[in-house]
């Protein structure tokens, strides 16, 4: 677990020691908070009830590098529901402006995922102190579409945690 937490500690000041020395090239950082709602399938080998809702909150902050490029790190805690009790994690972002007010963005990072083992395994009983906790590598792509001049963008994205999972999530963000 200190392994994990220490990783996911590593990749946040990567990414922010990545948007720092951007941020010296640039006019202006734009930090965002947001809702975020979607499912996410973990596809765990034999488990029935292996996928389920999540609902949460996202926030980052993005540092545009010339006209046609953004850099950022951003962070998300998700609740959820069937065999996911909860999942949180960091990215880097690069982000691709198109059109007004809105981009395309790839991600790379962390993400942590709390499951509900009573749940995933159909067990009432489990063996005490058994870790219900996995995390890996996180990648994904997506797109802010602005809403006029709103500070409010429309947000979707679909992610992998290693290849073995998919999460597809919508929701709404307010840059600052």
């Amino acid at each position: 677990m200190m392994t994990k937490i220490s990783l996911l500690a590593a990749a946040g000041f990567a990414a922010l020691a990545m948007t720092t020395g951007a941020q010296a090239q640039t006019a202006s950082a734009q930090p965002y908070i947001g809702l975020s709602a979607g499912y996410h399938d973990t596809h765990v080998s034999g488990a029935a009830h292996d996928d389920g809702a999540i609902v949460g909150v996202i926030g980052g902050v993005d540092f545009p590098v010339g006209e046609t490029l953004t850099i950022g790190v951003e962070g998300n805690y998700h609740v959820g529901t069937n065999a996911i009790d909860s999942e949180y994690g960091v990215a880097a972002r690069l982000g691709f402006p198109v059109g007004h007010n809105s981009q395309l963005f790839v991600k790379g990072g962390y993400q942590e995922v709390n499951f509900d083992l009573h749940k995933l395994t159909g067990l009432s009983t489990l063996p005490a102190g058994l870790d219900d906790t996995d995390g890996d590598y996180l990648v994904g792509v997506g797109g802010e579409f602005g809403l006029g001049n709103s500070p409010a963008r429309l947000r979707v994205g679909v992610d992998t945690i290693s290849f073995d999972t998919v999460r597809a999530t919508a929701g709404v963000v307010w840059k600052f």
